[in-house]
């Protein structure tokens, strides 16, 4: 398979880090997710209102950060995969500028959860799992501030009880 840059999006606890992890692997493409970089920024102080994409987190900071891990794996020739929320424009237009950079084809998957009360369970178990992740709360209001993601991708639907893998696969193909 060419060499890719794979790039998730959408609300936390739809399920793009599990669909991320599966692509990775089957890529053998090193998965970069961003929660990691902007927990360590919160614990340097750098966050705060203002900070954030659409108000929460470190913004643009984690997100440039994460496109420069990506941008040396690219240029050591593997794929990448991008496990974000990627909820506005400016966090998706870094991706449509490495890949330009990179030379690579950017695929853009954005998932969703089409069952309110299903998300929610997702996401009030994984907070309760790990009170650093976003309560329900949060996440409602990350989906009212979520800008609709325009142009080319696949969009998945985690409620449905077909297997997504072997479709996202082709569309990487």
């Amino acid at each position: 398979m060419m060499q890719l840059l794979v790039v998730f999006a959408g609300l936390p606890g739809v399920g793009k880090s599990t669909l991320a992890g599966q692509v990775g692997v089957a890529l053998g493409a090193p998965v970069l997710p961003v929660d990691p970089i902007e927990r360590a920024l919160a614990r340097h102080g750098l966050t705060g209102p203002g900070a954030g994409l659409a108000g929460h987190g470190s913004g643009l900071v984690g997100y440039d950060a994460l496109a420069g891990l990506a941008e040396v794996q690219l240029g050591l020739g593997t794929s990448v995969v991008v496990d974000a929320v990627n909820p506005v424009a400016a966090a998706r237009g870094l991706w449509l500028d490495l890949a330009a950079r990179a030379g690579v084809p950017l695929r853009l998957i954005e998932v969703y959860c089409g069952d309110e009360a299903e998300l929610r369970r997702r996401v009030e178990a994984r907070h309760a799992a790990d009170p650093l992740a976003p309560t329900w709360e949060q996440v409602r209001r990350r989906g009212a501030e979520y800008e609709p993601l325009i142009g080319p991708r696949l969009v998945v639907d985690t409620t449905i009880a077909i297997d997504p893998l072997p479709a996202i696969l082709r569309y990487l193909a």
